[in-house]
């Protein structure tokens, strides 16, 4: 299919479940691949602990099926919405990242159609420069067909946490850095309030409970959905504050071996439907960044700089990287992220957000490519020293640049 695609009529991407919050599953002009058609189960090796499944299978699909055999995936996303595909073009990463690592240390093997070559089998031992250009480079480097992952035993669909509150960011940074019991570990930070509020944080740090009575890990369908009626008629500055102020007088200053379910733990957001629904027809930014391990000086600079320039970050939550993956075009580092929505509408956010950019080069961290959707693309060879290489397999696996996205046009990785 790949090979048969004209250039002139504007390229191909292949797309998963469409929730990349950034450009990068879009092609206008040209045409999309909808991956979904390439889902299921196509093995379970229960002894081995390895499952073979098609691209557009999502996490919600697979943690189900594999949760009924006790197993179970060591890394998953925010949200068990998105596809096999998407999450290694995406190289994805959950809360327990210094722990088990990005997706891609879970990834044995997949198989990849790419318009010069055809169909090839990819792994760490074959094809390993593919491997490594394929992890986070955002479907440029063709389409996954399906994948093997290695899987872990399910002992508990629900997780023990330990919770704490802080007043500023350098304390939840303190408290998170030194805790090496934890597998998961998150932060949840006030980056609204005025005065002494900006920068409070909730800490949950979560290990699997020791054991459950065997059940599904989740519900099917969220609790409540977002009408559209309601399409950003309550986030607001004074409603986001109110939120705040009560999400963090109602945690426990320091509470120990709470109770949570696995969309508690690892799927908050899946409890809402439709919750971008809330941002209105503008949408919203989120603005993921890194920096390394040593340069906690610049994390808190970047929200700092976003404060005085009064760009409204209604939610923020941070984590800790371990090692990176090797993926040329994979985001995490060891260090610290940040994530941080903002109503996409919001007056002087892009040169805020340029100015952050700036910030976060100039500390060697680098902009999540699958949030993005307005980075400069001046800034992505500072972020992402291992761009050379990428473009220099790109040009062999698709000469005529058959792959294309508004991304890859945005950032110049394609015509």
């Amino acid at each position: 299919m790949l090979a048969s695609t004209n250039p002139a009529d504007g390229g191909v991407i292949a797309r998963g479940a469409g929730r990349s919050y950034g450009d990068a599953a879009q092609n206008g002009g040209g045409n999309v691949l909808d991956a979904t058609a390439l889902r299921g189960i196509v093995a379970v090796d229960g002894e081995r602990h390895l499952v073979r499944a098609g691209a557009g299978t999502s996490f919600a699909q697979l943690l189900l099926a594999l949760a009924a055999k006790g197993l179970t995936l060591p890394v998953v996303p925010g949200t068990r919405h998105l596809t096999v595909g998407g999450a290694i073009a995406s190289d994805i990463h959950g809360k327990n990242h210094p722990r088990d690592g990005s997706f891609a240390h879970q990834l044995e093997s997949f198989t990849l159609c790419t318009p010069a070559q055809g169909p090839l089998f990819v792994s760490r031992t074959q094809e390993p420069e593919l491997f490594y250009a394929t992890i986070g480079g955002m479907g440029l480097t063709g389409v996954v067909v399906e994948a093997t992952l290695r899987l872990a035993p399910l002992r508990s669909i629900n997780a023990v946490a330990d919770i704490d509150r802080t007043e500023t960011i350098e304390d939840a940074l303190a408290i998170m850095g030194d805790d090496s019991d934890h597998r998961y570990r998150i932060a949840w930070v006030d980056l609204l309030s005025p005065g002494a509020g900006f920068g409070r944080s909730v800490i949950t740090r979560s290990e699997e409970a020791p054991s459950s009575e065997p059940g599904a890990p989740f519900p099917p369908h969220p609790r409540m959905s977002v009408p559209e009626a309601f399409r950003g008629r309550f986030v607001r500055p004074a409603t986001v504050s109110a939120f705040n102020l009560m999400h963090f007088h109602t945690s426990p200053r320091r509470g120990r071996g709470r109770t949570l379910t696995m969309t508690e733990q690892l799927f908050p957001l899946d409890v809402l439907g439709g919750w971008n629904r809330l941002y209105g027809r503008g949408g919203f930014r989120q603005y993921q960044y890194v920096v390394p391990a040593g340069r906690e000086d610049v994390f808190v600079q970047v929200v700092e700089g976003l404060r005085a320039r009064r760009a409204p970050m209604y939610l923020a939550v941070i984590k800790r990287f371990g090692p990176g993956s090797g993926g040329l075009l994979s985001f995490p580092q060891d260090g610290w992220t940040f994530a941080i929505d903002m109503p996409a509408e919001a007056p002087g956010l892009s040169g805020a957000l340029d100015e952050a950019d700036e910030l976060v080069a100039g500390a060697g961290g680098r902009v999540y490519l699958a949030k993005d959707s307005r980075l400069r693309a001046e800034m992505l060879s500072a972020m992402y020293p291992e761009l050379p290489r990428f473009r220099e397999l790109r040009a062999r696996l698709d000469p005529h640049e058959v792959l294309r996205s508004d991304m890859g046009r945005r950032l110049g990785l394609c015509a």
